[in-house]
């Protein structure tokens, strides 16, 4: 009977010594680092200044840069003798009064950005609300694909400049035929790799839906359309890049405004200067929309990320 007694005396002390061994709670509250998004942003930011990227992209750019003033510049090379040197392009592109009429501070400068800009977006906007649900459908529905997916491999590979005669044909104004030319490319792009994540998908997790009741409209809305985001995704930023080429393609050829007309006419006025303005800013800003894509998928996916996390 003591023994019983002295037994659970000992138990009873138990939890008053780790109770009294365990830290407070509002101490372990009060050390947690806030949590706020702005934080979370200023974290991330120091990461990545203090990694070896930032001194890495500054190398490439100076590489980059010095082997172009070596060869025009300094050394003179037969093939790039008559290109615009680095200095040259610096100078016309900073001048307040351009000696060839563009630079930062015209506004014609931005006028041939403005129409190419919103010329991608409207050609991109129709390529996303038309070639996604169209992979996607593709990709799902096997008859359908069986009729439709010759018909769109045999479109695919013909090159843009090819189409030019048609869409001039089709579209009697200037916008139509280069909106055009810059949304076919696109469309390619996003509905093939819409095709291609419906096909990635694990198929133990469309047969786990199914056994769970669930109906074929919800498997493709719940399974099928979020495992393919990372493929959609993926497709959208090609295919921004890719109306990019679209554009000066377009524009050379049946445009009257933006900064491929802006390059074909300074190639034959001989403004050398500013086809190399023209395309610097058409590098810098399609990747910067392809960024901007970039970004919204990884906020769209961070789903994935906790799930890969979690096991």
């Amino acid at each position: 009977m003591s023994l019983s007694r002295s037994t659970s005396a000992d138990a009873l002390t138990v939890p008053e010594a780790s109770a009294s061994n365990a830290p407070p709670a509002s101490d372990s509250t009060s050390a947690k680092p806030p949590k706020s998004r702005q934080s979370v942003h200023l974290y991330r930011l120091k990461k990545w200044a203090l990694s070896p990227r930032p001194l890495l992209v500054l190398t490439g750019f100076a590489l980059f840069f010095s082997v172009w003033l070596l060869a025009v510049d300094v050394f003179q090379f037969w093939r790039f003798r008559y290109m615009p040197g680095l200095g040259e392009v610096v100078q016309e592109w900073t001048a307040r009064e351009p000696q060839y009429g563009i630079s930062l501070f015209t506004s014609e400068y931005y006028s041939h950005i403005w129409v190419s800009t919103r010329r991608v977006l409207i050609a991109f906007t129709f390529a996303l609300g038309l070639g996604v649900p169209l992979g996607l459908i593709m990709g799902w529905y096997v008859k359908f694909k069986e009729f439709t997916f010759p018909v769109f491999e045999t479109l695919r590979p013909i090159p843009i400049l090819a189409w030019v005669p048609l869409a001039i044909l089709m579209f009697r104004s200037e916008e139509g035929p280069v909106i055009y030319l810059t949304f076919l490319s696109a469309f390619f792009a996003t509905t093939l790799n819409a095709l291609l994540g419906v096909q990635s998908i694990d198929r133990d997790l469309v047969r786990a839906a199914y056994c769970l009741g669930s109906s074929r409209a919800d498997v493709f809305r719940h399974v099928v359309i979020p495992g393919a985001m990372p493929y959609v995704f993926i497709g959208l930023q090609i295919a921004m890049g890719v109306s990019w080429f679209s554009l000066v393609a377009g524009e050379m050829i049946a445009g009257r405004f933006g900064l491929g007309y802006l390059v074909n006419t300074a190639y034959t006025t001989a403004r050398y200067p500013t086809i190399v303005i023209a395309m610097f800013t058409l590098g810098f800003i399609g990747w910067l929309t392809s960024a901007l894509i970039r970004m919204v998928g990884n906020r769209l996916m961070q789903y994935r990320a906790r799930v890969l996390s979690t096991g």
